[in-house]
């Protein structure tokens, strides 16, 4: 079987624990090197793994990984022969070895392993793209598009007439970028479409006009975003997505919305027109927004609620449609305690007749 993914490098232990800033345990050997991760239950010698909760105690007593990242109080439990690594937050410290063994892992790369424009690619002869940069087969640059240098255009990618794309870009394969401003050391993974049309038209008793969309889509700096993800561009003013946000895979952001900075946007949310999102909100997975809602900055959304009210700054919020966290907490309680109630008494025999 292929093993698609393969570490750039290898470490020491000294190297890992001068980066990860862990304790290195008396008489581990330092030189040891790792070439790779994994979790305790099936890690091999040049493995590294961690351990931050009680739950995985026993994965641990039988572990052969080479070296493990754990908290002070499990640290004696590690049997013989395997390096300890000390530190308060083994997972984060596990996270930066990672990146460390797996650079290349960190935005998607050329599919056919090319460098400069592979022959087969279509690029305007008005197009301006700077140096270093990589265009696989079959995709397409349109007139007056400007790339910016490092970035990587993958296979059947289609970047639009006057399309701005900044310096170290990964655009994967078969995204489609229309009126749209895209800042530096963006990912868009494969499938992803950035400004289509948004969804807009005027009822009327003989049918739907269309509504012209007139803006664009403006990614900032940092921004990743998820497999088929779909961000519409503006009808009246931009779609703008705030620097260092990340949007999971199958998310829909519609016209003339405002994501703030660092936010994170989970699998299957689904944003209406004219949404504001605050910098470092976060929404779980298939929240549904209403259009023109206002969503405080820090604001955290849980999982499949319904959002049709503006929601304040720092607001932990769930259910459907959403409401403050204790509130939905309470209302669930409650329905519960009717439904045991009611159980109860249709098992409870019925007085006799007069």
């Amino acid at each position: 079987m292929p093993d698609f993914v393969r570490p750039d490098r290898e470490m020491t232990l000294g190297e890992i624990a001068a980066l990860t800033r862990a304790k290195l345990r008396a008489g581990d050997p330092v030189e040891r090197r790792i070439g790779n991760i994994a979790p305790l239950d099936t890690a091999t010698a040049s493995d590294i793994s961690f351990l931050d909760n009680s739950k995985y105690l026993g994965d641990l007593s039988g572990t052969r990984a080479g070296a493990c990242l754990i908290t002070p109080r499990f640290a004696a439990s590690a049997p013989r022969g395997v390096a300890v690594l000390e530190t308060a937050h083994p997972y984060p410290a596990f996270v930066a070895v990672t990146r460390a063994l797996f650079p290349t892992m960190l935005r998607p790369s050329s599919l056919y392993g090319v460098s400069g424009r592979a022959t087969a690619s279509h690029v305007h002869h008005t197009a301006r793209l700077e140096a270093n940069i990589i265009v696989d087969p079959l995709a397409v640059i349109g007139p007056r598009a400007q790339i910016g240098a490092g970035t990587v255009i993958a296979a059947s990618a289609v970047v639009g007439p006057d399309v701005c794309i900044g310096r170290d870009c990964a655009i994967g394969a078969g995204v489609t970028i229309m009126h749209a401003l895209i800042g530096d050391r963006v990912i868009i993974h494969p499938g992803t479409r950035l400004g289509q049309d948004g969804f807009g038209y005027l009822p009327s008793p003989r049918g739907h006009q269309k509504i012209p969309q007139t803006r664009r889509v403006i990614i900032q700096d940092d921004v990743e975003i998820g497999a088929n993800t779909t961000i519409d561009r503006g009808a009246t003013r931009d779609t703008v997505i705030g620097e260092g946000t990340k949007i999971d895979n199958l998310v829909q952001i519609g016209h003339n919305c405002l994501i703030g900075r660092h936010c994170l946007i989970v699998s299957q949310v689904g944003i209406s027109g004219s949404v504001t999102v605050g910098d470092f909100a976060i929404l779980g997975g298939q929240v549904g927004v209403a259009d023109h809602i206002t969503i405080g900055a820090g604001a955290m959304l849980g999982a499949r609620a319904g959002v049709m009210s503006n929601v304040p700054a720092g607001a932990r919020w769930g259910g459907f449609p959403a409401e403050p966290g204790g509130d939905w907490k309470r209302g669930v309680a409650t329905v519960r305690r009717l439904v045991r109630r009611g159980r109860k008494s249709e098992k409870e025999p019925e007085g006799e007749g007069e």
